[in-house]
């Protein structure tokens, strides 16, 4: 088979038709170029170039053959360029995991910033809870997790990606809408609650359970959903409140308002990143480097307003 060096001084003398001229681009002398041409000939079994004393011209399959010659010498040029891009990062595949709510937050940013940085690194998307995230990390099916703390398993790196506070979200009608104050954790004593799920959403049913207990505060769980999206919509129907991450709001879903908390612990919903240590993945590390932020992010980040 014909070496792209060949390709390539055919080319030269098929753009150039002067072999003094095609040997001066190359930086060779003409002798070794007319053997390249010789044996590329030979290879192929088809004359390309007719060359006399008064003119060089390519022949009928000489003509037919630049292109192709074009052609592979591009991809070739291409090929080597992409794999030099892989071990440095900046291409590749992130298989990333994320919960629901961290959708509403994070992945946006995420992505824009990844799309910015890394345009050529394509990330692979799975919505799955926190311990479904972190078994997948442990198997290798995914790179690079948005999970709730805590995280504490062997062979696993984590990085505080976001604090944000929780808001309540209740139906346009509910009577305290009309509150001409900031509302407190008491202001939900005996009130109906879409609850999080216990199994499903355990991270969250288990903050509201204890902040309610040090607040004093018992309110009526009337539903238990896993989703923030599920939530909401049963808050528009007038089923009750929910208190969802401040992020939601930027879902601005009909019939819904929220506000926000007083006397409630500084941003207490934490996600982090995670990922295994060690990794080997170029792409991710150049994730973690270029598109994750030094400093973890905070509602005031994400969200714009949340009404008061």
């Amino acid at each position: 088979m014909f070496s792209l060096s060949r390709l390539s001084c055919f080319i030269a003398v098929a753009e150039e038709l002067h072999f003094g001229r095609a040997a001066e681009r190359l930086h060779m002398t003409q002798p070794p170029l007319s053997r390249q041409i010789q044996q590329l000939e030979t290879e192929l079994g088809v004359q390309l170039i007719d060359r006399t004393t008064r003119a060089v011209t390519l022949t009928p399959a000489g003509v037919a053959f630049l292109p192709d010659a074009r052609r592979i010498l591009q991809l070739a040029e291409g090929a080597a360029l992409t794999v030099k891009r892989v071990p440095a990062g900046e291409m590749g595949t992130v298989v990333v995991g994320f919960t629901a709510a961290s959708a509403n937050a994070v992945l946006p940013r995420l992505l824009d910033r990844a799309r910015e940085q890394l345009p050529d690194v394509k990330l692979e998307l799975r919505e799955m809870v926190t311990a479904a995230q972190i078994e997948r990390l442990m198997t290798g099916e995914l790179d690079l997790g948005m999970a709730r703390p805590p995280l504490k398993r062997p062979g696993l790196v984590s990085r505080p990606l976001l604090h944000e506070q929780l808001v309540a979200a209740l139906p346009v009608a509910h009577p305290l809408t009309e509150l001409g104050r900031q509302l407190t954790l008491t202001d939900l004593h005996d009130q109906d609650i879409v609850m999080y799920s216990r199994v499903e959403a355990r991270y969250f049913y288990e903050l509201l359970i204890s902040t309610f207990t040090i607040a004093g505060a018992t309110p009526r769980y009337v539903q238990h959903v896993t989703q923030v999206h599920t939530m909401l919509v049963l808050v528009r129907s007038g089923m009750g409140i929910a208190l969802v991450p401040a992020s939601a709001a930027t879902l601005h879903p009909e019939g819904v308002v929220f506000r926000t908390i007083g006397a409630f612990r500084e941003r207490p919903v934490e996600l982090d990143a995670v990922w295994r240590a060690g990794s080997t993945n170029p792409a991710l590390l150049r994730l973690l480097r270029d598109v994750l932020p030094t400093r973890e992010w905070t509602t005031d980040d994400l969200v714009e307003e949340v009404g008061r």
